[in-house]
């Protein structure tokens, strides 16, 4: 039954993505998104407009907080980066997928309850754009997955990774107790953006996903909170058919590509 699903761990499973140019924009949209939603991401398009400040406010104030940079960098920086990081207290942090860099990060976070996740592709990349890049031939969905394995293997708490790769990571052996956060998720006749491999939120769950990011699907709404709780209906029926497990992360804050 839907309603057995308890509404916080629900709601832990919506990430909604702070997209704005700056952190009062920001500020105000949580306002208008009141109760409906606990945990935001904050990424690099609003860090040089207060976005860590904004981010610290909102840990201040009871959300959970994912602060997307998509660290690379040598092991050293990043471990540095990291290390300065998590001693705000924040949920999520992003790095890039590669082993050496996972395995910095990790070490940087210490004892902290931060988690690290490991980017895959991104989910506005298709094959050209790997092409284009350089990168290893083969297809986009399958790269993913490898990647995935390699940096949950590093030591990486989780992975972000387009909702359709999610049941492969999953099934990974090491991907046992691990998150998948799924950017590239719009609902069901929304506008895909500049995302090229999306699905809806049923399916990203569905499909193995402990969190869900959105962003432009919630805060260009014309009722930002209603549009929240859309996405959140559709999480909880997904949820409330038994089609997923519990997320791998805790919904308590204290317990330790992504655009939306």
């Amino acid at each position: 039954m839907i309603d057995a699903v308890p509404r916080d761990a629900i709601r832990d499973r919506l990430i909604v993505a702070l997209d704005l140019p700056h952190a009062v924009a920001g500020l105000k949209m949580t306002e208008q998104l009141g109760d409906a939603v606990g945990f935001y991401k904050i990424g690099l398009g609003m860090l040089t407009g207060g976005g860590f400040a904004l981010a610290n406010e909102l840990k201040e104030n009871g959300k959970r907080t994912f602060i997307d940079l998509k660290l690379y960098d040598i092991g050293a920086t990043v471990e540095a980066a990291v290390r300065g990081i998590a001693e705000f207290g924040h949920d999520f942090l992003t790095v890039h997928g590669d082993p050496h860099v996972v395995r910095a990060a990790v070490k940087g976070r210490g004892q902290t309850g931060l988690k690290i996740l490991a980017v895959t592709v991104l989910t506005s990349l298709d094959r050209d754009d790997l092409d284009e890049g350089m990168m290893v031939a083969g297809d986009v969905g399958p790269l993913a997955v490898e990647r995935a394995r390699r940096a949950l293997a590093a030591g990486a708490d989780g992975v972000i990774a387009s909702p359709r790769e999610a049941a492969a990571i999953r099934a990974l052996p090491e991907a046992e107790g691990r998150l998948i956060v799924t950017p590239g998720v719009r609902p069901a006749g929304a506008a895909p953006g500049d995302q090229k491999r999306v699905e809806t939120p049923g399916d990203a769950i569905r499909a193995g996903a402990d969190h869900l990011v959105v962003g432009r699907p919630v805060w260009q709404a014309s009722d930002p909170k209603a549009a929240a709780e859309r996405v959140l209906a559709e999480i909880a029926d997904a949820v409330g058919r038994g089609v997923n497990r519990s997320p791998a992360s805790p919904t308590a804050p204290d317990t330790g590509g992504t655009t939306g």
